[in-house]
């Protein structure tokens, strides 16, 4: 069969290809294709930035185009060069030397790819294809979802709830307050993930830029290494490699997503429980069914969609974090087929956001049903008493409101009133505890 939505294997290119098909951009062969072309062009022109090799400007403004004119029909030549080469990266090499026969460059062909091997093409441009799509797609797509928590926590900042801790009712919050907890987390770990470097590896066959000193030992070209993959390239040049990058701080990235994920994973099943306990109602939308067999139901299917999708990504991104720093000696080609696969935990994560988000937009509040379920729970004020009490060196409160609320079958206003009247307090502060209700005993947060 041909490849298409019906016969993909994977849902990434199949039922859900239409969610994350702009990712080929970056994770495709021809993305991977598209940044060593860029790479080698970059690194041909900075040689001739620092005179290294000298570079008409018909060439220049030549391989500036076969870069921005990079199509499918250039990867696929490409492609046709590596059934000959069974080599990747020489057939980049062997392309951009037939670029440069266009212009009658013959004398620069020679310095496409010079001193270099193929992990300081793959170890800069797999890097610059993973930092542009978080930067593109991951991280503003993360951010989106965090502005509408926010603005759910805002919407709902005054709404009380019955907390339940072990499953139990516990003292009242807002509902507002525990959608603010996720927007923290989500804070809190973005900002650390955004303080790892997009890190790279650029200095020849084994890291000592062995070919570049033979050729010319006068020349620093530690100090070329640096400012090609930092200022031009816009990542950060480890200083000491193998042939290969260590991937550390990759797997710094891998981590800290696996860390988010596991925070939206949170949320999802925060959510799923609020529409279980009927606090959300959620919109439906003609011609949909809810159950093959039950007419009624509206299940909550996009929280258990990215909860799914969430989980696939983070068992690869365990992988990747665990495999990718491990390599034998100076180099194995272990890293070379995972690395081909960043593209999938990213893309179920994406899948995951974006199924959050169409959640997100069906919940209905449903005030009545929390209501209910506080003046069901008035034994929650129970702390509450207690601790005035103890305020009032009132002897051993706590004693005494377990002995009237744990275990028992249903506690409720009556009950709790009753109690405080029989209390030995002054009228005034027989007034104080009467006044507080589950509604109202809420405590305070801060500003949001």
């Amino acid at each position: 069969m041909e490849l298409n939505a019906l016969s993909a294997i994977s849902p990434i290119d199949g039922r859900y290809r239409g969610q994350v098909q702009h990712l080929d951009e970056y994770f495709s062969e021809y993305a991977l294709m598209k940044y060593r072309v860029l790479v080698e062009i970059e690194y041909l022109l900075f040689l001739g930035e620092k005179k290294i090799v000298k570079l008409p400007a018909k060439v220049k403004a030549h391989l500036r185009k076969v870069a921005e004119e990079f199509d499918f029909a250039a990867a696929q030549q490409i492609k046709d060069i590596e059934k000959i080469t069974n080599h990747d990266v020489k057939a980049v090499e062997y392309f951009l030397k037939a670029r440069l026969d266009e212009v009658e460059a013959g004398e620069v062909k020679e310095w496409i790819h010079f001193g270099l091997t193929s992990q300081d093409i793959n170890n800069t441009s797999i890097p610059l294809s993973w930092k542009n799509a978080v930067e593109h797609e991951y991280l503003p797509a993360l951010l989106n979802l965090q502005h509408k928590l926010h603005d759910f926590a805002n919407d709902w900042k005054h709404v009380p709830m019955l907390a339940r801790t072990h499953g139990q009712p516990a003292s009242p919050t807002r509902l507002g307050k525990e959608f603010m907890v996720f927007v923290e987390r989500l804070e809190g770990q973005v900002e650390l993930f955004t303080h790892i470097p997009f890190a790279a590896k650029f200095g020849g066959a084994t890291g000592n830029f062995n070919a570049h000193h033979v050729a010319f030992p006068k020349r620093n070209w530690i100090d070329f290494g640096n400012e090609f993959v930092n200022n031009i390239l816009g990542l950060h040049r480890m200083q000491f490699t193998t042939q290969i990058e260590h991937y550390d701080n990759m797997a710094a990235h891998f981590d800290a997503m696996k860390r988010i994920n596991n925070i939206l994973i949170d949320l999802c099943r925060d959510i799923w429980t609020y529409i279980s306990m009927d606090y959300f109602k959620q919109q439906t939308k003609k011609g949909e069914v809810g159950s093959s067999a039950m007419p009624h139901k509206v299940n909550p299917i996009d929280f258990e969609n990215a909860e799914g999708n969430l989980g696939i990504a983070n068992a690869l991104l365990e992988h990747l974090a665990a495999k990718l720093p491990v390599s034998r000696l100076q180099r194995d080609l272990t890293d070379s087929t995972v690395l081909r696969n960043l593209g999938v935990p990213f893309s179920h994560i994406i899948i995951a956001i974006k199924a959050i988000e169409k959640g997100l937009g069906k919940l209905l509040l449903n005030e009545k049903k929390l209501h209910s379920d506080l003046e069901d729970n008035w034994a929650v004020v129970a702390e509450a008493i207690q601790t005035i009490l103890r305020r009032e060196n009132y002897p051993k409160p706590y004693e005494a409101l377990k002995e009237l609320t744990r275990g028992k079958a249903h506690i409720d206003k009556k009950a709790i009133h009753s109690f405080i009247t029989t209390l030995k307090v002054s009228g005034e502060v027989k007034k104080e505890l009467k006044a507080i209700t589950p509604q109202n005993y809420l405590g305070v947060v801060g500003e949001f």
